[in-house]
């Protein structure tokens, strides 16, 4: 293993470990859990000298001081520095670098991971930057929905979401909370001359509670849903539930059928369709029709013995 590359990997260790819920890690746990963790990726052995230089290491690189507390008998990250830890952010951000870390160590050969490189976390420093700081945020953003037109919005950024690999950006346009997909984002600038009162009353859980995927229409209504499958489905859904609220009608080897209570989004609209082997959309109706005009029109379009373009340009 590369010196620099193991060097790198023990900061990203030592970060996370004082990152986590204990405010105070004691010298000798730190140090024997970045030596285990180091001893799985096949590093050198660590001691309290080669942590001290992982500290400074730390500092100068990404403006984070790792400080030690004799009462508390611990360290700890000084939280004074919060607003300097944009280049931390940036790292872990980094799916490239963690991926090469990944690669050199003996773990790829027993363990098949499946890396993700979304193409819009170059946006992410800034966002969490500017809603650590209270600044608007100005960028033009593609609307997808309407054959690619661009506006320029400029937003208060009240948080970051993840779903399904995807980054969203929760924030107030003209006093409306709204989810903006991070890869439509362009042209993203911080408007540092402006701040604004982050509103920390927001309750976000609450706002995907009721919603499959990210919450985006408020205007859907909340509705009882009633799904049938067979047993084959079944067993995948009682592993891998569709959504928080699913309960459990009938289970009795022959047909699964399940109760949900939600927002009928065009995402989960998407999920139904992705197990549709064995699907029977019992109620609402509405829900019903909706699916039976995709299959009618994917049948309609798949269903020709000849194709309607150009073989040489869109046939395999």
């Amino acid at each position: 293993m590369g010196r620099k590359l193991e060097g790198l990997q023990r900061m990203l260790i030592i970060i996370n470990k004082l990152k986590g819920l204990q405010h105070y890690v004691p010298r000798e746990e730190l140090e024997k859990y970045v030596a285990l963790r180091m001893e799985e990726r096949d590093g050198s052995p660590v001691d309290l000298r080669t942590l001290q230089r992982d500290f400074n290491e730390i500092e100068s690189l990404f403006g984070i001081r790792i400080c030690f507390d004799k009462k508390m008998n611990g360290y700890y990250i000084n939280e004074e520095d919060d607003l300097r830890k944009e280049q931390y952010e940036r790292l872990l951000l980094n799916f490239d670098i963690l991926n090469a870390l990944d690669s050199i160590s003996n773990l790829h050969t027993y363990i098949l991971a499946e890396h993700h490189r979304p193409a819009d976390n170059e946006h992410l420093p800034l966002l969490i930057k500017a809603i650590k700081s209270s600044h608007p945020v100005t960028f033009n953003y593609i609307y997808v929905r309407e054959n690619g037109r661009i506006r320029t919005k400029t937003v208060l950024p009240h948080y970051l979401k993840e779903d399904q690999q995807r980054w969203y950006l929760l924030a107030y346009d003209d006093n409306i909370l709204k989810t903006f997909s991070i890869c439509y984002i362009q042209d993203l600038h911080i408007n540092y001359d402006k701040t604004f009162k982050r509103n920390m009353e927001i309750d976000v859980h609450r706002l995907f509670r009721e919603s499959y995927g990210i919450w985006n229409q408020p205007d859907i209504p909340v509705e009882e849903i009633e799904l049938s499958y067979d047993a084959l489905d079944g067993s995948f859904l009682k592993s891998v539930p569709l959504h928080h609220s699913q309960e459990v009608v009938v289970d009795d080897g022959q047909e699964f059928r399940i109760k949900l209570r939600l927002r009928i989004t065009n995402d989960f609209v998407m999920a139904l369709l992705s197990r549709s082997r064995s699907l029977t959309v019992i109620r609402p109706k509405h829900l019903r029709e909706r699916i039976q005009k995709i299959y009618k029109d994917a049948l309609k379009r798949n269903s020709s013995t000849e194709l309607n373009f150009d073989e040489k340009k869109g046939a395999i």
